[in-house]
């Protein structure tokens, strides 16, 4: 059972979502406010925006990337470049205390050889949600997908192998990741609108997320 661990005794902290998904409660909170940090200077060089579904729909999260390869979308299709949109400049290189952090939450859950070439950071504001959908962009679905949550609180979906599958709703809090590969790397996920009340001391009413994707 792939990304199936034993874990130590002491495991209400670690949450199996599906066969080969996790959900880690606080694995990042002790880095966390270094990461917004982070996060700040990489926007500064690859701004925020909202982006366009290929039908023509804005997002409402808005996002930025770093690393190897970002992720974008326009009427043109869903794909990775290796260069910025906006600037034509290539993206931020992706920082070490990035890339560490998503490969040793890959390899708690029992992806030891996960190195991501692509950082997905969504910017959520009040409202803000993201419809259920599969990661298929990549051309390597044998690594898993590493997100992690930052700021003001959100419920994440978790369906199954198919969009009708009803999800199951977990509570994102602040420096939670979420891994998921193997057998539910294809599966449909999202998160519900970012709720009103929703807030956090570091970030007031943003959420922030990172997803961490091997590429090819």
């Amino acid at each position: 059972m792939q990304g199936s661990l034993d874990f130590p005794p002491n495991t209400e902290e670690r949450h199996c979502l599906a066969d080969g998904a996790w959900l880690l409660k606080g694995f990042a909170l002790v880095q966390a406010e270094d990461l917004l940090a982070t996060i700040a200077e990489i926007s500064a060089q690859a701004p925020f925006r909202h982006l366009l579904t290929p039908g023509g729909q804005r997002m409402s999260a808005a996002m930025s990337n770093c690393g190897r390869y970002g992720w974008t979308s326009d009427r043109l299709g869903y794909r990775y470049s290796e260069t910025d949109p906006l600037s034509g400049a290539r993206w931020p290189a992706m920082p070490e205390s990035f890339r560490a952090l998503a490969v040793n939450a890959a390899a708690s859950c029992g992806y030891p050889d996960f190195e991501p070439e692509a950082c997905l950071i969504n910017r959520y504001v009040t409202g803000a949600r993201m419809a259920l959908h599969q990661d298929r962009d990549e051309a390597d679905f044998s690594a898993p997908i590493v997100s992690v949550s930052l700021g003001a609180p959100i419920r994440f979906l978790f369906g199954g192998p198919q969009r009708g599958n009803k999800p199951a709703s977990w509570l994102l809090e602040h420096g939670d990741v979420v891994v998921w590969g193997g057998p539910s790397r294809l599966f449909f996920h999202g998160v519900a609108p970012l709720g009103q009340r929703a807030a956090h001391p570091l970030t007031g009413a943003l959420r922030y997320n990172l997803t961490f994707r091997k590429v090819g």
